[in-house]
């Protein structure tokens, strides 16, 4: 058995279609010690059969963790994959971001002890992310700029995220106004750190789940470094019908919370604990 020195973590919910895209891009890794864990928050048989079809069609292990249905639960999820993880670095996209040829090493060139990496997603419209074919992935034909124009992207700034090399690139990261946080479509660090902090808050529901994961992080004295204009994934266009205020209220409870306590670790995370 190969060495694994990455875990990618891909959270997914009943979105077969996507998925497949999304194994492809891993499959034109040019980085190969990795195995990738699907976090599957209660996705039906559809998910599963495709699952084991790409087993065998992919080179890298395929873990598929998965729980019942019960409303978005993405942080218990991940929780689990992370515990099902065997790298010691872990790296968290999702199941509709398509990863370029060179994602994984980026992430691998960059990683350092007392950081975590913060990268972003380039979105795509819809009539695009449908467009998009296996041979488009394999050739890594759908990153380039002039490909996406052809079939109707937009000029703009943004589209400096599939072009932006050597020292353009270096600019960008270091002057973007984006803060570096921690995004789950986009972000890695050393599993140490991420179980030394509990994993991620399983109170919380849709909206800055991610990022408080990362404040509890930033809180441990861990930094952040911007690799937006580096590690770059497409974004497949998709409706989000699960999201609710109450959720984006509660989560913004917690985030304050954790702020203002400087709490560098969750009692409501992979280890249930006192909270008191």
């Amino acid at each position: 058995m190969k060495t694994i020195e990455i875990s990618v973590i891909i959270s997914t919910y009943n979105n077969p279609k996507w998925l497949e895209k999304v194994l492809w891009s891993f499959d034109a890794q040019s980085f190969k010690k990795f195995e990738v864990i699907i976090a599957d928050d209660g996705s039906d048989e559809h998910t599963k059969h495709l699952i084991d079809t790409m087993r065998s069609e992919v080179f890298f292990p395929i873990q598929h963790v998965w729980h019942e249905d019960n409303g978005f639960q993405k942080t218990i999820i991940l929780n689990k994959a992370i515990l099902a993880s065997n790298g010691k670095y872990l790296v968290f996209t999702d199941g509709d971001c398509i990863v370029r040829h060179d994602f994984l090493q980026v992430h691998d060139d960059r990683k350092e002890e007392g950081y975590f990496l913060s990268g972003g997603y380039f979105k795509l419209p819809m009539d695009i992310s449908e467009l998009i074919s296996e041979d488009d992935i394999r050739s890594q034909l759908c990153f380039d700029i002039e490909w996406l124009r052809d079939n109707g992207l937009k000029k703009s700034f943004k589209n400096n995220k599939i072009t932006a090399q050597g020292l353009k690139e270096k600019l960008l990261n270091r002057f973007t106004p984006t803060t570096a946080t921690w995004n789950g479509h986009n972000a890695s660090g050393y599993k140490s750190d991420i179980v030394a902090a509990n994993g991620f808050d399983e109170r919380m529901q849709y909206g800055g789940e991610d990022r408080e994961l990362g404040e509890r992080l930033f809180n441990a004295g861990i930094k952040a470094k911007q690799i937006r204009y580096s590690a770059i994934c497409l974004h497949l266009d998709h409706e989000r019908g699960y999201v609710k205020p109450e959720m984006i209220e509660k989560n913004k409870a917690i985030r304050a919370q954790t702020k203002s306590s400087k709490s560098k670790r969750t009692p409501f995370g992979i280890v249930k604990e006192d909270s008191k």
